[in-house]
């Protein structure tokens, strides 16, 4: 990735700073729990710190990419004294990340920029627990106030731009699920913004089938 494409990505994170207890209200309304293990996956990492703040969810990890994004979270992680929160550096098959592992996975701009990574949404349904949420898309979320959206709207749709960002369309976006993630569990959602919901099956009692 271009300097110009990394310090796009650390603006964003710095201009969406408000944004984050909103968003992590949505996330927490979607998990319906505050305990778990928490990983935020991706380059538009920063919002799990929030989601650390409000308690929601007892362990974290960043697991960022590229590599050359793991050491400024880290540094930020120190800045918000809200406990340790891991960063690793990985990739879109989420290499490094334990699987079966998450609770809830966070992945902001999953969907929108294509031509920076390729979403892999069965490395994601595999570092879940069974029982796990993950949470992937992109908006300002229900919750926020408009006068926060309209302070940074226009900055956030240049730097996104900039980036290489795309309109999703959300009909052909099920369509496509169907096809890459095919056994998934997964449902869009228009709340906020654009977001796909994925739900890892907890087990049957009755499945007696051996790994």
């Amino acid at each position: 990735m271009n300097p110009g494409a990394l310090a796009a990505i650390k603006e964003l994170y710095f201009l969406w700073d408000p944004v984050y207890p909103f968003l992590s209200r949505q996330f927490g309304e979607i998990y319906g729990r505050r305990d778990g293990t928490v990983v935020e996956i991706g380059p538009f990492c920063g919002n799990v710190f929030s989601l650390a703040k409000e308690r929601i969810g007892d362990s974290f990890l960043i697991a960022t990419f590229p590599l050359a994004l793991s050491e400024f979270f880290r540094e930020e992680g120190k800045k918000h004294g809200v406990g340790k929160v891991d960063v690793i550096g990985s990739m879109p098959s989420l290499a490094g990340v334990p699987e079966n592992r998450f609770d809830l996975a966070v992945f902001r701009g999953a969907l929108f920029f294509p031509s920076l990574f390729e979403v892999d949404f069965l490395a994601i349904h595999r570092v879940l627990r069974p029982g796990g949420i993950a949470v992937m898309g992109g908006g300002f979320g229900k919750f926020t106030p408009d006068t926060i959206i309209h302070k940074i709207a226009g900055r956030s749709r240049t730097l996104n731009l900039r980036l290489g960002k795309q309109e999703v369309d959300r009909g052909k976006l099920e369509e496509n699920l169907e096809k890459i993630a095919p056994g998934v569990k997964t449902e869009v959602s228009s709340e906020g913004g654009l977001w796909v919901i994925m739900k890892k099956d907890e087990p049957s009692p009755c499945d007696t089938r051996r790994p």
